[in-house]
C-alpha cells in the first residue's frame, strides 16, 4: 500500500495534511499570489511537521500536483512505561510496539490507560490520552 497519494495544490485546505521536503505535514497557512502574464498563480504553502514540529514552507503553481500522506489514527491501550517509551497494544489487531513518549504526556502516562496515536510513512506518535 502506498503511503501518498496526489492533489492538486489549489485544492488544499488550513488544516490538511501535506509532504513537504518528504516530511509529513499539517498545513498552517496557505498564501495564493495573482495569475499574471507568464503563468499559473502560486502557492506559498506554511506546514508544521507532525513529527518533529519543524516549519516548512513550499512555494508551487496552483495546479501542480502535490503529494498528500496517508495519515491513520488508530486507539492504543498502553501496557507498560519505562523512561522515554511506552509499550503499547493496537487494539484491532493486538499487534505490540514501542512508542516514544512526548514530553508533555510523560506525567499523564500509565499502564492500562488508553491512547491516540497518529501514525505516517512508517512513523508514529501519540496524540493524546483518554
Amino acid at each position: 500500500m502506498s503511503d501518498k497519494i496526489f492533489t492538486t495544490a489549489k485544492d488544499l485546505r488550513e488544516g490538511n495534511y501535506l509532504l513537504i521536503d518528504d516530511i509529513p505535514c499539517r498545513i498552517m497557512e496557505i498564501e495564493k499570489s495573482k495569475s499574471g502574464k507568464h503563468g499559473a498563480a502560486k502557492m506559498r504553502i506554511t506546514g508544521i511537521g507532525v513529527f518533529g514540529g519543524a516549519k516548512k514552507t513550499m512555494l508551487t503553481p496552483g495546479d501542480a500536483d502535490v503529494e498528500v500522506p496517508i495519515i491513520e489514527r488508530k486507539s492504543v491501550q498502553v501496557m507498560s512505561v519505562s523512561g522515554n517509551t511506552a509499550q503499547v497494544m493496537d487494539s484491532q489487531t493486538y499487534e505490540m510496539y514501542d512508542i516514544e513518549v512526548p514530553e508533555e504526556l510523560k506525567d499523564q502516562i500509565a499502564s492500562g490507560k488508553e491512547a491516540e496515536i497518529i501514525s505516517a510513512m512508517g512513523k508514529r506518535r501519540i496524540e493524546r490520552l483518554r
